[in-house]
């Protein structure tokens, strides 16, 4: 009996113990009661704001653009409709361009060059370090550019040649004529020109291996695309795995991935969400929109 009571004898100590630890379950259920009893406002579920979303995806393939364009030295009397967008002329100086080029007219100088195409000083003092004009543009001297045709009678007729003959009628012969080209280059321009069809732009040479863009923009100069070839352009949103893949810029991973993205967005809805699709090359994008559509 007295061994029984010792175990509800406690001193001064263990009963403040016990009333402590009493306290803190009694708190404890308390608070546990109500946490389950009392409403607590719920976090309402984040929701896209798509249009935010869609102006995000377009400054970031805005962004891709911008990291894909290199500059180097090239001749401003061939720029392209790409090449005018990447380095900031707008739609309607790169349209004065073309059509003071249609006439047979070249440029011979960057003030000449702001005088035809109207660009902003300050772009000129960006783009203009880039400019390299070949030696027969400067032949005339310093005179006025809209009343001069080049070449002028006054070049040889092997460089008239040259400068009229078709790149997509071109031989491997006669591409070797530019320097930094040879038997091996020649032959893979020829090659990549049978696989795309004929060459729609100048900036496809840039898609040609190995060749640099100093040569590239030699083969413009003397080669230019007289005769483009008629183009039955794929549907994104319709074609087939292989349809997709038979393209020259896809293949067949890209095109699946092409196929899964369509899936999974319901319909594509601008060409410029392909640059989205992982591997897909976005620097290539304005020469693949040639041979695609909605």
């Amino acid at each position: 009996m007295n061994s029984l009571k010792s175990h509800f004898k406690f001193n001064k100590q263990e009963r403040s113990g016990i009333f402590f630890l009493l306290l803190f379950i009694t708190i404890f259920q308390i608070g546990y009661f109500l946490i389950k009893v009392i409403p607590f406002p719920t976090v309402e579920t984040v929701q896209t704001d798509i249009k935010t979303q869609t102006l995000i995806d377009s400054l970031k393939i805005k962004q891709m653009v911008q990291d894909s364009t290199v500059s180097y030295a090239f001749n401003p009397n061939f720029i392209t409709d790409f090449k005018g967008y990447s380095i900031g002329m707008s739609v309607e100086e790169i349209d004065r361009l073309l059509a003071f080029r249609r006439n047979n007219n070249f440029i011979n100088s960057s003030e000449e060059f702001q005088e035809v195409t109207l660009i902003s000083d300050s772009l000129l003092t960006v783009i203009a370090p880039y400019f390299k004009f070949p030696d027969w543009t400067q032949q005339r001297g310093n005179g006025d550019a809209r009343n001069t045709n080049y070449p002028t009678p006054n070049l040889s007729n092997k460089l008239n040649a040259e400068m009229l003959k078709d790149l997509n009628a071109a031989t491997a012969e006669e591409l070797k004529i530019i320097k930094g080209i040879g038997e091996v280059l020649s032959l893979r321009i020829i090659k990549f020109r049978d696989r795309l069809g004929g060459f729609l732009v100048e900036d496809q040479l840039q898609d040609v291996y190995g060749l640099e863009a100093e040569v590239v923009q030699r083969i413009i100069e003397k080669f230019p695309i007289v005769s483009k070839p008629a183009v039955k352009r794929i549907s994104v949103n319709s074609a087939t795995k292989e349809e997709l893949a038979a393209l020259v810029y896809l293949g067949t991973v890209l095109a699946q991935r092409i196929i899964d993205h369509r899936k999974a967005v319901g319909t594509i809805n601008s060409l410029d969400e392909l640059m989205l699709i992982e591997g897909f090359p976005t620097e290539k994008i304005d020469r693949i929109k040639l041979y695609l559509q909605l």
